[in-house]
């Protein structure tokens, strides 16, 4: 038998607390799905999941009578989540699937552990922990955790059926945990089913995609994506555009220590045009902050890695320094995937890397002058105000904002003078 008693979020006195509440009286509960999995992995454990065999209510009174807060996340799918010393806990009664329809599950409260564990996605996430620390396995999970294989649990295509994010899923776990080939099964399925993912909402879409690009490295399973035109069908932008440039990517992230960016990898593999970005955005409701990120992207143009110190401080004051540092990051990868035994790119790669980390640490500086220094200065209100301002903001940045606020006044009763 495998057992986690020893594993430091196993003997949190908070989790003790939980299986008292949930095993008194008859009743049982459980750790299951992430924590057991990344355990088993050696990975790092966050959220702390159990399943029990109480419904919700009992878990809701249970709780109340023993002073520990509960919240109704849930209460229709049967989740309950318990705070213990700060701690959350997400309660869920064992489950069966009474109907499916490809988006959601109607289902009925049930004690039939095995039941409960069928009905799960893929193998390697239906390990339960009981109270002892003992995992239990009623579905195969163990040896895929131990070849690293993402399977789903009973027939693949079955489970697809009784949820359609589920192709994502699939990808977006072998990403994560998954080693070799992808299972041939999972992908067939995957393959066949991948036109209804049209039929989800497009949020549930794009928080897995998100998630997947999240990985430490999405490429292997981004490839089998494109392979069994999944890619395409989430994503048709990057049809034509390619993910070659994720490997590099990967790699420089790893070499420089950035944290992996989803929407930097989108960018990646997707062209830089402003309006297949509205487009894309629009499609997949991705909020108006990670929007403006890729539009603001795509406006910027490729930067010259050879510009002055003077004339890429312009660069930065004119665009911005988002969209300029994104165009950097994927053009230092590039850079950097090639250069190994190319002097020409080595050097390419300093420059750059230069330019980004200037970009990083530099400060937009404040123009010295408002509307109403023009006013004072004898301007009737007006477009005019506008014109005179930007005129002299001009001549600021292009003598690399030398000019302090009495040269700009001189300045400008000048110009007002002669006009």
């Amino acid at each position: 038998m495998t057992n986690l008693a020893d594993a430091a979020w196993f003997k949190d006195p908070s989790l003790k607390r939980a299986f008292d509440l949930l095993n008194a009286d008859g009743g049982e509960g459980r750790v299951v799905g992430g924590a057991v999995r990344n355990s088993l992995m050696r990975l790092p454990v966050s959220d702390i999941d159990m399943a029990t065999t109480l419904t919700p209510d009992v878990v809701m009174k249970r709780a109340e009578a023993a002073a520990i807060k509960a919240v109704p996340t849930g209460l229709a799918h049967g989740t309950v989540t318990l705070v213990i010393s700060g701690k959350p806990f997400e309660v869920t009664t064992l489950r069966a699937d009474v109907e499916t329809d490809g988006r959601r599950a109607k289902v009925a409260f049930s004690n039939d552990w095995r039941t409960d564990a069928e009905r799960r996605d893929l193998t390697i996430n239906a390990l339960y922990v009981d109270a002892e620390g003992e995992v239990i396995d009623l579905v195969g999970g163990l040896a895929d955790i131990e070849k690293r294989s993402i399977r789903f649990i009973g027939d693949a295509a079955t489970r697809i059926a009784e949820d359609y994010l589920r192709v994502l899923r699939f990808f977006r776990f072998f990403a994560y945990y998954g080693s070799g080939r992808p299972d041939a099964d999972g992908l067939r399925a995957a393959a066949a089913a991948r036109a209804k993912l049209k039929t989800l909402s497009a949020e549930r879409v794009w928080s897995e995609l998100r998630k997947l690009l999240s990985a430490p490295d999405p490429g292997r399973a981004l490839l089998w994506m494109r392979q069994m035109g999944v890619l395409t069908e989430i994503l048709p932008e990057s049809e034509k555009w390619g993910i070659d440039a994720i490997p590099a990517l990967v790699a420089t992230e790893t070499a420089l220590e950035w944290t992996p960016d989803p929407l930097l990898r989108l960018a990646a593999i997707v062209p830089p045009d402003v309006d297949r970005m509205e487009k894309m955005a629009a499609r997949l409701r991705l909020s108006n902050a990670d929007t403006d990120i890729l539009k603001t992207w795509a406006r910027t143009q490729p930067v010259d890695d050879e510009l002055s110190s003077a004339a890429f401080d312009r660069l930065l004051y004119r665009d911005g320094t988002s969209g300029i540092a994104m165009r950097l990051k994927l053009a230092l990868a590039v850079a950097r995937g090639k250069a190994e035994g190319d002097v020409k790119e080595m050097a390419r790669s300093a420059r750059l890397g230069k330019l980004l980390d200037h970009a990083e640490r530099w400060q937009k500086p404040n123009f010295p002058l408002s509307g109403g220094d023009v006013l004072a200065a004898g301007v009737e209100p007006g477009k005019v105000v506008g014109e005179k301002l930007s005129m002299l903001e001009k001549e600021w940045i292009d003598g690399n904002f030398g000019q302090d606020r009495a040269a700009l006044l001189a300045r400008l009763n000048d110009v007002v003078k002669n006009n």
